[in-house]
């Protein structure tokens, strides 16, 4: 009797509901770091990877930013470009945009069933089955290779970046925006172990542009390049940047590099976009330079100042005044206390945070609890939440080291429940901050604008 193929016994998938209801359901395979999955499916696709260029994007923080300067730039100079970047805020289609625009959801669904047949069959392999973000990874580089043919991908590492998925491309240039403490679980704990991770990315003669500026970190990825034989733009050594002022519109920045200077405005607000604009302004220079790309003086300033990158410290509301910061971790919440005190000095601070049960929020709390008001804990609506009972004993535990006297602490486990306290205790002279993981930004966010069709997730 002959063994029936994978290919044979999968039922196609009718719908875009279902696609994604598919794909979320490799969640549970969790994230395991390593790319003989990814490689196995190339080979079976045909190694479409290898016929894009990539801009690669790693680093602790400000990947999604840098990625959405890289784009825009890109774009208003004419090129056609996709991205590639998670967690999304909106809809899952997100993480794949051509030309600033989603995936079709009929495009997403035919790639689905492309790659189905082959999931299902390394299921049964002494592999495993492919993971929801190697699935995901693998129909990005099927819809830029085969539907939309960009001219460059700005392409997002998921986790670390040796081990990571995204790590089977050769691009162009590479970016580390910055190394930090996070998911030290997976990458190590020290600096230098996570330096190590981000640093896999970096590839044979390709260029790497960094902010990163812990010596130890500066270190190891100038180490790694130099056994690759590769250039490293560090951020204080081959170009240099200043912030010049910042306002309700934004900020703005003079960049000084090898080839030309340049001051630019942004107007995504916080003090570390200027960081994320300067790494991306370096690799555009790059591509300018030495890959012939055609970035015109104009077209550059008119890129940055119109990036957008939803859910870091953006203004959602006027009255009452409400910004939110998907940070996470201690970096991030050392980036948004600076950013509060810059941009909304003198108000009353009320914060509303929700937290993942996977990290360490000591560190975190350290940077912003000083500022704070009043304390709202809230739980996201994801199933690695850590409850806000929990994350009030964390708070006491170091309130009082660093917290003001007369703080206020409300526990509210409901998020949406917690919102509506936020709206009503920030008042004419308050801000209100939502802020910590992006699963919950995603459904404030949406809860805010109104945004019925709101999906979420990594």
């Amino acid at each position: 009797m002959t063994e029936l193929n994978a290919t044979d016994t999968v039922t196609p998938l009718q719908t875009y509901d279902e696609a994604v209801d598919w794909i979320n359901g490799l969640i549970p395979f969790g994230i395991r770091p390593g790319l003989e999955r990814i490689e196995s499916l190339m080979v079976q696709l045909g190694n479409p990877h290898q016929r894009l260029k990539f801009i690669h994007v790693a680093g602790t923080n400000g990947k999604g930013s840098t990625c959405a300067f890289l784009t825009s730039v890109l774009l208003q100079a004419g090129y056609d470009v996709g991205t590639f970047t998670s967690p999304y805020i909106t809809k899952f289609t997100n993480r794949f945009q051509y030309n600033g625009e989603d995936i079709p959801e009929e495009i997403l669904l035919k790639l689905s069933n492309r790659l189905r047949p082959l999931v299902v069959e390394m299921a049964s392999t002494p592999m495993g089955s492919p993971t929801m973000f190697e699935v995901s990874t693998a129909l990005a580089l099927l819809y830029y290779a085969e539907e939309c043919y960009p001219d460059i991908v700005v392409w997002e590492t998921g986790l670390g970046g040796r081990m990571d998925v995204t790590n089977i491309v050769t691009p162009v240039v590479s970016v580390i925006t910055n190394i930090g403490m996070d998911h030290t679980d997976v990458l190590g704990d020290t600096i230098e172990k996570i330096a190590y991770e981000k640093a896999g990315i970096i590839k044979p003669g390709v260029p790497v542009v960094t902010c990163v500026s812990q010596p130890e970190a500066v270190k190891v990825i100038q180490e790694r390049a130099q056994q690759l034989r590769t250039t490293v733009y560090l951020a204080g050594d081959q170009f240099s940047y200043r912030r010049l002022k910042s306002n309700k519109e934004g900020q703005s920045l003079q960049f000084a590099g090898p080839f030309r200077d340049m001051q630019l405005h942004i107007r995504m607000q916080g003090v570390y976009q200027c960081d994320n604009a300067a790494a991306a302004f370096m690799a555009l220079e790059v591509l300018r330079q030495y890959m012939a790309f055609m970035l015109d003086e104009d077209d550059i300033k008119l890129g940055f100042k119109n990036a957008f990158w939803a859910g870091r410290f953006e203004q959602i509301s006027d009255n009452p005044l409400i910004v939110l910061d998907g940070a996470h971790n201690p970096e991030g919440a050392e980036s948004l206390a600076k950013s509060i005190i810059d941009v909304y000095p003198q108000k009353k601070l009320i914060l509303m945070m929700g937290m993942l049960a996977n990290k360490h929020h000591e560190a975190y709390l350290q940077h912003i609890l000083p500022l704070v008001d009043t304390l709202i804990l809230t739980e996201p609506d994801f199933r690695r939440k850590m409850a806000a009972p929990e994350l009030l004993q964390v708070v006491e535990q170091v309130r009082t080291a660093i917290a003001k006297r007369e703080l206020e602490i409300i526990v509210e486990p409901d998020w949406a429940k917690a919102l509506d306290l936020l709206k009503s205790r920030t008042e004419a002279e308050d801000l209100g901050v939502v802020s910590g993981t992006l699963y919950l930004i995603a459904d404030v966010r949406a809860a805010l604008l109104h945004q019925t069709d709101s999906e979420k997730g990594w």
